[in-house]
């Protein structure tokens, strides 16, 4: 007998579907309370199915959200439903798959995916073939349910689908699949295609023996009226440039003659996908014989894309000058990570290791528009093309750029503001020439009326700081220091932002030839303290921090640090402990104070104090959690981390001085403890801050050495490549004192510190560090 829901179980279930439509909290609180409860009824269950595929009476969105409701119990408890519970469920989802309303299509299909990504798909062997099965059916809806279950299906378990476990479906499901490339409704045409898609990266044998014929559907409907079928051939083009190149070369030509056209197609959507292309082809050793021909015809395409479309300047509020005075929403603030302090000798230029700053500012064009899209894409696609290209691609490039740097509509001038900065690393020696007339225009366009327009030069600008530095100092660099300081006090916060980047690469770049200036710069960053809302404040931090690491010692001087530190010292008495803007501001004093050396002994102890403190807290914390992991949260180390490396930076900075305030703290027992952690970060800043507790005031380590070594010895593991680093530069440091008195410890480390300088592709700073 099939089941049948009682008519007041059904009306219960019905009201509390009502309720959970409703915007009001407490209400919602309620429907919480009740699910909880109906769900301890075994067929409370059928009642969701049921009102989801039979009970054609109510409205949609009440069927869809009871299905929704089920699909979150399969989700918490599935392994709990009885066999005739679970039976009845996965019955009714087959046997409505084709109902008339797409949106209870949809929800059936995510019901589906769901139970047979719960391990399902093993022992509901009936499904695939049902499914595919279905798609055979003469009714429209009926073979675009499956089809939609299949797509999420596939989404969700490629890997298993590839595998042994189920049988090999692929087999069968691939080849049935590319049938249907050719179907009359571009709906499953365009799920067709997503299905075989998700094959393509894992190179599933199956697809790999169908590969010409999947090529050939491809090609066949490159001329789909359909754009969401346009945009899952060229998602599928740009993957197979990844992995069967081979079988794509033979055709490249037409290939980039297609690519072309749909980089320019009025779908954004498809446009965005096609341009991914190029990002992929300059990856690939063909790119520059395969594309040498149509950068003629690419080049213009790529840079019509950089301009902001309507919707961008309206996201961006572009006609919003003045905004500095609105408070910054949370979500405005993407999450900071700390990186652990890396110990390099320092060379001839100061400059620590060369080459291994990854390129941080890609992105910094427009951040907070952080989703992808054909702007960025074009942009992307353009700065790697330049890479490859060098000074080829500038014949293209140079009548175009004339145009748009100068033109009167300021989102054409914008985009070749842009277009200017994305080629400046692969095009900078073919740029040289034309610079010194360049860069003047670039600094009067940071004066523009536009804000978008000043913050894109302040990103160009910083793109070619390395070229300003290396020019006598008052042909660029004053005036582009002075523009650039105007722009930190900006009346934009989109400005603010992109000046105090741009500022901080201009920093790096020019170190101490900022000298001079160090107290016309002090006074604006110190300015915009008092002026900038919570987002840029971490931005400034950062400013602040890179200006130290720049100028070093010439920043110890009586009227910098009167300047300098009052303002440092609120903020860190405004944040509590468990603050994660204590991370940039942490790491920002961390450099003032090994720049200021005994220059900032009167603020040492309170900042001493507040860094052990955090690392006992979350020392603390973190034993609490391993012992009752269900009654405490478990910390976040970065806290403990950030303490650690300012820590660093204060024996670093002070030397000698630091002696009294480790005397008078338990530092040693915390440091013994942080060494051992889980989290190899954590074990990177303890070694560290030993190494430099090591040179500052050793006679505190040196009873620890007994303890200390044997933790060294076992973090010699080159698989952790920056703790390795810093243990074994520790142990130089340690050797260094203890001269003849290391001779017990030698066996510990010697092998190890052997093994890592005869293994083949050791880093340079670790080869270093283990040489001495």
């Amino acid at each position: 007998m099939e089941w049948q829901p009682d008519e007041q179980g059904l009306q219960q279930v019905l009201q509390l579907l009502k309720d959970s439509q409703s915007p009001d909290t407490a209400t919602q609180r309620a429907v919480q309370e009740k699910l909880e409860q109906l769900n301890q009824f075994p067929d409370f269950n059928n009642y969701l199915i049921f009102v989801l595929t039979s009970l054609k009476s109510e409205d949609e969105p009440t069927r869809s959200l009871s299905g929704l409701i089920l699909k979150n119990n399969v989700k918490a408890h599935y392994q709990n439903f009885p066999p005739n519970v679970a039976d009845f469920i996965k019955r009714e989802c087959l046997n409505n798959i084709g109902d008339p309303s797409p949106l209870i299509r949809a929800t059936i299909g995510i019901l589906i995916t769901t139970i047979a990504s719960k391990g399902e798909l093993q022992t509901w062997p009936e499904l695939l073939p049902q499914l595919c099965n279905l798609l055979n059916s003469e009714d429209y809806n009926t073979c675009e349910g499956s089809f939609g279950a299949l797509q999420k299906i596939c989404e969700d378990s490629s890997e298993l689908l590839d595998s042994d476990a189920l049988n090999r479906p692929l087999n069968i499901m691939i080849p049935k699949f590319l049938q249907f490339f050719k179907h009359c409704s571009p709906k499953i045409r365009s799920h067709a295609i997503a299905c075989v898609n998700q094959f393509i990266i894992g190179r599933a044998q199956a697809l790999m023996d169908n590969i010409d014929t999947f090529i050939e559907s491809l090609f066949a409907l490159a001329g789909d009226e359909d754009s969401e079928v346009r945009k899952n051939v060229c998602r599928a083009l740009v993957m197979l440039l990844e992995v069967r190149i081979d079988r794509l070369i033979p055709h490249m030509h037409s290939i980039i003659q297609y690519m072309l056209q749909r980089t320019q197609d009025p779908d954004e959507n498809v446009a965005l996908e096609a341009c991914e292309f190029w990002l992929t082809l300059a990856e690939q050793p063909i790119c520059k014989e395969a594309l040498s021909g149509h950068l003629v015809q690419l080049i213009p395409i790529l840079v019509n894309g950089m301009k902001y479309s309507e919707i961008d300047i309206i996201l961006l509020k572009g006609d919003v000058e003045e905004d500095e005075t609105i408070p910054d929403s949370e979500q405005d603030i993407k999450p900071r990570f700390h990186k652990s302090r890396t110990v390099t000798l320092q060379h001839e230029g100061g400059e620590g290791e060369e080459g291994e700053d990854i390129d941080e500012d890609e992105d910094d064009d427009d951040d907070t528009l952080s989703d992808w899209n054909l702007r960025k894409c074009s942009a992307a696609a353009l700065d790697v093309l330049a890479n490859v290209f060098r000074e080829e691609l500038l014949p293209h490039l140079l009548p175009l750029l004339k145009g748009l740097l100068f033109h009167p509509d300021w989102v054409i001038k914008e985009s070749g503001i842009l277009v200017l900065g994305a080629i400046a690393e692969g095009c900078m020696q073919g740029m040289v020439p034309y610079l010194p007339e360049l860069i003047p225009h670039l600094i009067q366009c940071l004066c523009d009326k536009k804000a978008l327009v000043r913050s894109i030069a302040c990103w160009t600008l910083s793109r070619y700081a390395h070229w300003v530095v290396s020019q006598p100092p008052d042909a660029h660099l004053k005036p582009l220091m002075t523009e650039l300081l105007k722009r930190i006090l900006d009346g934009n916060k989109r400005v603010q932002e992109a000046a105090c980047s741009a500022f901080a690469t201009l920093e790096e770049e020019a170190c101490t030839e900022l000298v001079p200036y160090l107290s016309f710069i002090l006074d604006t960053l110190v300015f915009a303290f008092g002026k900038y809302q919570h987002k840029n404040l971490l931005i400034l931090y950062d400013a602040i921090g890179t200006l130290a690491d720049s100028v070093g010692h010439h920043l110890n001087q009586p009227e910098y640090i009167q300047k300098l530190m009052p303002p440092l010292i609120a903020k860190w008495n405004e944040l509590k402990d468990e603050d994660k803007d204590l991370f940039p501001l942490l790491e920002c004093l961390s450099s003032v104070a090994t720049a200021l050396q005994s220059g900032f002994l009167p603020y040492c102890e309170p900042v001493y104090q507040r860094c052990v403190t955090l690392v006992q807290k979350t020392l603390a914390q973190a034993m609490m959690y391993s012992q009752q992991p269900d009654q405490y949260e478990a910390p976040d180390k970065d806290f403990m981390i950030v303490a650690l490396d300012l820590l660093s930076g204060l024996a670093e900075g002070l030397g000698g001085h630091v002696d009294t305030l480790v005397a008078r703290s338990n530092i040693m027992t915390l440091l013994f403890q942080c060494m051992q952690d889980t989290m190899p970060e954590v074990r990177q800043s303890s070694f560290a801050l030993l190494g430099d507790l090591t040179k500052a005031c050793f006679p505190h380590v040196k009873p620890c050495i007994a303890e200390f070594m044997p933790i060294l010895g076992t973090n010699l593991n080159p698989e952790f490549i920056s703790v390795c680093n810093n243990a074994t530069w520790a142990i130089g440091e340690i050797c260094m004192q203890m001269g003849v008195e290391m001779q017990p410890y030698i066996a510990m480390v010697l092998t190890q510190l052997v093994e890592i300088i005869n293994r083949p592709n050791t880093p340079k700073t670790l080869l270093e560090n283990t040489g001495i």
